[in-house]
């Protein structure tokens, strides 16, 4: 029995060791092909990602030729920088003819006034003007004045006294008017250097006795009591100005006729003096100018705007001259004005007194016709009702200001 049981023992040892060896056996194989599994899909994914990589690189090989093949197609940006050069060269030559052909009117507007000109007249006067720069833009002096500035005559006067302001930073044409009766100082003639005693044209009046320094006084006197400075002056007389806007707008000036009230009663017409009519007698008809809208000539623009006899006296005039001035510029925003505006100019710079050269004339006018389409702001010192009814120094009536509140108002409008 002993032996049975040692032989039976070392059979199942036998059994257990050849178990273990199977088990280990088949666990290397299981280890075996897992690792030729992962190896495998390791392989796969490899040549996959590789797959994708030479895929995108053959992609963006085909995406870059045809962009090269596109900027192939596309070369010819030369030619149309080529073509935008020629554009600009055709716009700049065209712009040249243009202001060839409207030196050429301007000089011949010139030619034609001094051919036709009365054989007594003379070339109007260039006055003394010692003009000064402003802050923003040029201030230009416009005055209005009752008599030819070619005549010899030192007895002269003015009723239209504005300052226009252009080539400002805003772009615009701006316009102030001055009451011709304001009471301001004026050197050497005031009583004392600070009393406000004369009406402002009278320094018109007395400059042209001064061996005709009118327009040189009148600068002056405003830089005096408004502290505006003034670079230009031009002076129109009243055939001048008729002969101007008949050239400029044969067909007339469109304009809606205002007046105010006379003797307290409405109107619907109004007799208003003819002063280009006046005979050798030195009479002065009259001219019926209506209500409302109509077309007016120069002479009847003229009168329209000289006009003060209806209940708001001076004021009313300023106003209409302000009217006329705005319904001129509205007017020349017609190409057409284009090619008549310097024949016109040129007429009316023969018989102008100014100290503006034909250049800075042209060059001004030229350089601010965007601004003259957006029309003009206008502003009359003093306002409304804004002053005290006074007398001057010799009995006459005029009108007291606050110049404080007024030199403010300028500074603010960009003049000062």
């Amino acid at each position: 029995m002993g032996l049975l049981d040692d032989v039976t023992g070392k059979l199942d040892e036998l059994k257990d060791t050849v178990a273990d060896k199977a088990k280990e056996l088949k666990d290397e194989a299981v280890a075996k092909a897992g690792e030729l599994k992962d190896k495998t899909v390791d392989k796969a994914t490899e040549f996959k990602d590789k797959t994708v990589e030479r895929a995108g690189e053959l992609k963006d090989k085909v995406v870059d030729k045809v962009k090269e093949k596109k900027e192939k197609v596309k070369k010819p940006k030369k030619q149309r920088r080529f073509s935008f050069k020629r554009l600009l060269a055709w716009i700049f030559t065209i712009l040249l003819f243009v202001a060839i052909g409207m030196t050429l009117m301007f000089l011949k507007g010139f030619q034609s006034r001094e051919d036709n000109k009365p054989k007594d007249a003379k070339a109007a006067q260039v006055q003394v003007f010692h003009g000064q720069d402003t802050r923003d833009g040029v201030n230009i002096l416009i005055l209005g004045s009752d008599q030819r500035v070619s005549q010899e005559s030192t007895d002269a006067r003015t009723d239209s006294i504005m300052v226009v302001n252009v080539g400002n930073k805003e772009g615009k044409v701006k316009m102030v008017s001055f009451m011709r009766d304001t009471l301001v100082n004026i050197k050497g003639a005031s009583e004392t250097d600070y009393s406000q005693d004369l009406k402002l044209n009278t320094a018109f009046n007395i400059g042209e006795q001064n061996n005709h320094q009118g327009a040189e006084l009148m600068r002056e006197t405003l830089k005096r009591n408004f502290d505006i400075d003034i670079k230009y002056y031009a002076m129109v007389d009243f055939e001048t100005f008729a002969t101007g806007v008949d050239t400029l707008f044969p067909n007339g000036v469109e304009i809606n006729a205002k007046f105010a009230t006379i003797d307290g009663k409405k109107v619907s017409s109004v007799q208003v003096p003819d002063d280009l009519k006046m005979d050798k007698n030195g009479h002065v008809p009259n001219q019926t100018i209506k209500v409302g809208k109509q077309d007016m000539d120069g002479r009847t623009l003229l009168n329209y705007a000289r006009f003060r006899k209806d209940d708001e006296g001076d004021y009313g005039r300023t106003k209409r001259q302000q009217q006329v001035m705005q319904a001129v510029m509205k007017q020349l925003k017609n190409p057409l004005s284009l090619f008549k505006g310097p024949e016109a100019l040129g007429k009316v710079y023969s018989l102008t007194s100014t100290n503006m050269s034909m250049t800075d004339m042209l060059d001004l006018g030229l350089s601010n016709a965007g601004s003259f389409k957006k029309g003009i702001n206008s502003q009359t010192i003093p306002s409304d009702g804004d002053w005290i009814d006074s007398y001057d120094l010799y009995g006459g009536q005029g009108i007291e200001i606050d110049f404080d509140t007024y030199q403010a108002k300028l500074k603010e409008l960009g003049f000062r």
